[in-house]
């Protein structure tokens, strides 16, 4: 009789435990990927709602250390070094807090990732960058904590903070350009047609120098047997930009009649539209 109700004790037990409700978490996690020029970008973070509550200066405190999210530390990866108000991060995973205020915010990126809430004890030997940045208020409210990768170039982007009607964004800088020029100038020792056009075009559109643009665009489509109707587009922008009008109208009408040929009718708006500016339709 022991045993048996020994038994139908672990049952139930076993029960209760597989019957336990699953219900959905009231700040979810979320995970944004973006590729920063040629940096990879990661942030993992909860994201709390508010629900009626007033959120800045009373569920968050001004001027008190947030975690920048909900449940564990909010967390952001770059796979490069990058450069935050003119420091240098390394590569890796920091956390962010950050200390909102009514019209500024201090951010900081941590070493230490472990953890939820804030810091028991705060070290500023683990601050790898710290920057204020300047609140903008929103025209409406936005119900649920949300961060941003925006204001996308190729040497950088804004990292933001969206939650009621603030919004805040920290710039940071990528070395893509950096990292491109040096490929360039390694390739170019043994380059093909497509290393020579990609140059060309890196080139003309970080606005650097035009005269070597055209050179290189000039080798490119000298070793292509029959260029397409989008490089001959990128070869008339380069004269058109060299200041070479003649030889950009006639690179464009080339361009043009290529791409009605492919059926391709946003170049032939864009070649027809500059091919007017230029003075030649």
């Amino acid at each position: 009789m022991k045993k048996l109700l020994l038994l139908l004790c672990a049952v139930s037990v076993s029960l209760a435990v597989e019957a336990q409700i699953t219900t959905p978490a009231p700040s979810p996690a979320s995970k944004l990927e973006q590729k920063v020029g040629l940096t990879d970008v990661t942030v993992d973070y909860s994201r709390p709602s508010m629900r009626g509550r007033t959120i800045f200066g009373d569920l968050v405190p001004y001027n008190k250390l947030w975690r920048t999210g909900a449940n564990a530390y909010t967390k952001v990866s770059f796979s490069t070094d990058v450069t935050i108000d003119n420091q240098e991060v390394k590569a890796g995973t920091y956390s962010v807090f950050t200390k909102p205020g009514e019209s500024n915010w201090e951010v900081f990126f941590y070493t230490d990732t472990q953890g939820g809430g804030t810091p028991r004890e705060w070290d500023d030997a683990k601050v790898a960058a710290k920057t204020t940045v300047q609140v903008y208020p929103m025209p409406m409210a936005v119900e649920t904590f949300t961060i941003t990768i925006d204001d996308l170039k190729s040497n950088g982007a804004n990292l933001g903070f969206i939650w009621e009607k603030v919004y805040v964004a920290v710039p940071f800088t990528v070395p893509a350009d950096a990292t491109v020029l040096k490929d360039i100038e390694n390739t170019l020792a043994g380059p093909s047609a497509g290393d020579y056009y990609t140059a060309a075009v890196y080139y003309l559109n970080e606005d650097k120098d035009i005269s070597k643009a055209k050179e290189w665009m000039e080798k490119a489509m000298s070793m292509t047997d029959e260029p397409r109707f989008w490089q001959l587009r990128q070869q008339s922008l380069i004269y058109a930009k060299a200041g070479d009008k003649k030889a950009a109208i006639e690179t464009a009408k080339k361009s043009l009649a290529a791409s009605e040929v492919a059926g391709n009718d946003d170049y032939i708006k864009m070649n027809k539209d500059s091919l007017k500016e230029w003075g030649a339709l």
